[in-house]
């Protein structure tokens, strides 16, 4: 088993039949990543929409804006409203939706829906029509251009903006754990119940944390919670203040992720708006890390901003450093320098993007000459000689990461005072047992299939078994695309999506935006139709599935809530886009376009 393992990942020592070596006695040429590299094509600019693609271009932004404005008033009722402090508590018209949670739950489906039906219509003019361009993997005739999409991205987003944290109270563990480091106590070591005591005058912050996050120290970066506390500063004990600060932060994430994803795409080969439309645009995007304020928009967009910047050093004809001088960085080397250091303070949001730094660094390698097939298959006797510029290369790369990486983890750490100790409550969300995570679903059915058959329930035992391999398991993957990148094979910003999937698929703990860690790198490397079918797809479905219920919602009323949303989203989609009777106003318009 250990030696199939090692020739998977290309370090068996096993010797390759003899016709298929090289002449140079190399060995033969990579295939690490050849089942994945097919989700990668080339795809051509094509020409502006015209006159009529424009008006139906227009009705389905404005379509999907209605949908944001029914998900606002929806979610006065369905949203997160903190326990204390409700903005909206003793108004009469605001807060009316908190009094028929029913029809507020209605107003929330059938905006969601509406949502995610306009970006699937709108789709057609990004990547294609489904049942066409999509599925045959045929390029459309014409796109939207780049400021229609962001002006229909920002339509979407602004009724978002002033509504309450949906889907998600996450907001407030946020804003307890920022208070705790405010006030000068470990965030890593006190939880918001014992930090943040009743006599407290920020006691408010922590009332709204959910029961299970109450007692759990914080797993987030010391750069997150540096910043947290400026906005405990500003805000104080304000929670609506502090939740709109929040806010901004991750609309200040997904202006990163609209600025260099369709830079990235463009370096990869594929149309920047078909990036844009199934990256930044996606529903779970306004949703999830713009309505339910996750710092996952921050770590992705400062991900994607250091990719941007050091791919743009690495692919540059400039040298890195200055003539004469190679210890030195050139202007070019310092914007290496910035994209690593970029990506590594994502890290300090959250850790999972430190990964990123690899990826960057085996683009740098292969600047420098390295190459897999010098790697793999050599005899040990010619090894080094053959293997040694490509060696010299990945040291040298991974030197500067690891240097970068340090100085800015080590600066963030010590300047904002808050030390390492993000790294010992990295599992700290290992205690929900989430559906979406496959270890934890499938320990979780042999847990159930145990009591079943009358042995006892061993899920606990399982979990702490299966978690881990899964992790082991994913390590080996991550190390696979990592030489598949090395070798040529996949561009890194794929191999990153890639690898980012895999920890997706393998994490012991998952929520529903963590499709978004996956998808938006892959959405500007990946255009095969399988991929963007399987992303629409899980989007569109994970989008509208996960409903704004509590632990006490009962079935009828969620089955109520869903059948009158489902009516609602199927009449007022009639009303915009089927013909109507012409003394009705139209919402088209006979322009050119934007």
């Amino acid at each position: 088993m250990v030696s199939s393992v090692l020739d998977y990942l290309g370090l068996s020592r096993r010797p390759k039949p003899i016709a298929a070596r090289r002449r140079d006695g190399a060995g033969p040429e990579p295939d690490f990543g050849a089942t994945v590299a097919v989700l990668h094509a080339d795809e051509p600019e094509v020409g502006p929409l015209n006159a009529e693609e424009d008006r139906r271009l227009h009705r389905i932004k404005i379509f999907g804006a209605t949908g944001s404005i029914l998900l606002l008033i929806g979610s006065l009722g369905t949203g997160a409203i903190p326990v204390s402090q409700n903005p909206v508590a003793g108004m009469r018209l605001l807060s009316l939706p908190s009094r028929m949670f029913g029809t507020a739950l209605t107003l929330s489906i059938s905006g969601t829906l509406m949502l995610v039906v306009a970006w699937l219509l709108i789709g057609r003019f990004a990547v294609g029509r489904l049942s066409v361009e999509v599925f045959h993997g045929s390029t459309p005739a014409r796109r939207m251009t780049r400021r229609q999409a962001d002006h229909t991205l920002l339509l979407w987003i602004a009724p978002i903006i002033i509504a309450p944290p949906l889907l998600s109270k996450d907001v407030y563990s946020y804003l307890a754990q920022s208070a705790i480091a405010y006030i000068g106590k470990d965030p890593y070591t006190v939880s918001p119940l014992n930090g943040l005591p009743p006599d407290h005058p920020l006691y408010e912050l922590a009332g709204s944390v959910p029961n299970i996050w109450k007692d759990t120290p914080a797993p987030y970066g010391p750069l997150f919670l540096w910043l947290g506390e400026h906005i405990t500063a500003i805000a104080g004990d304000n929670i609506t203040l502090g939740i709109f600060l929040h806010r901004m932060l991750a609309l200040v994430g997904v202006a990163m992720i609209v600025w260099a994803l369709p830079r990235l795409a463009h370096r990869c080969g594929v149309s920047p708006i078909a990036a844009l439309w199934l990256g930044a645009m996606n529903p779970l995007v306004i949703l999830h890390l713009v309505g339910g304020i996750h710092n996952e928009s921050l770590m992705l967009g400062m991900m994607l901003v250091g990719l941007e910047l050091g791919l743009a050093a690495v692919d540059s004809a400039r040298s890195l450093h200055l003539p004469g001088r190679p210890w030195l960085p050139s202007g070019t080397g310092w914007l290496l320098i910035a994209g690593a250091g970029v990506i590594a303070m994502s890290s300090m949001i959250k850790a999972t993007s430190i990964i990123a730094l690899g990826f960057l660094g085996i683009a740098l390698a292969r600047r420098w000459g390295a190459t897999l097939p010098s790697l793999r298959h050599t005899s040990w006797r010619h090894w080094w000689a053959r293997s040694r510029d490509s060696v010299v290369a990945l040291a040298k790369a991974a030197g500067v990461m690891g240097v970068v990486a340090a100085v800015v983890i080590v600066g963030i750490c010590t300047g904002t005072g808050l030390g390492f100790g993000w790294t010992g409550t990295l599992s700290t969300g290992d205690i929900v047992r989430s559906w979406m995570s496959m270890p934890t679903a499938l320990s979780v059915g042999a847990g159930r299939g145990g009591l079943w058959l009358g042995l006892g329930d061993h899920t606990q035992a399982i979990l702490e078994i299966v978690r881990p391999l899964a992790q082991l398991i994913a390590a080996a993957f991550i190390v696979r695309w990592l030489l598949a990148a090395l070798g040529g094979r996949i561009h890194p910003i794929g191999a990153l999506g890639i690898s980012m999937a895999t920890i997706v698929v393998f994490s012991p703990f998952t929520q529903a935006w963590y499709l978004l860690w996956a998808v938006i790198p892959l959405a500007a490397w990946a255009s095969d139709r399988w991929f963007r079918i399987g992303a629409i797809a899980s989007s569109a479905l994970i989008a509208t599935v996960v409903m704004p219920t509590s632990s006490n919602t009962t079935g009828i009323v969620v089955a109520q809530g869903l059948l009158a949303a489902i009516m609602t989203a199927a009449i007022l989609t009639a009303l915009f886009f089927e013909e109507r009777p012409r003394w009705l106003p139209s919402l088209g318009r006979s322009g050119t376009g934007e």
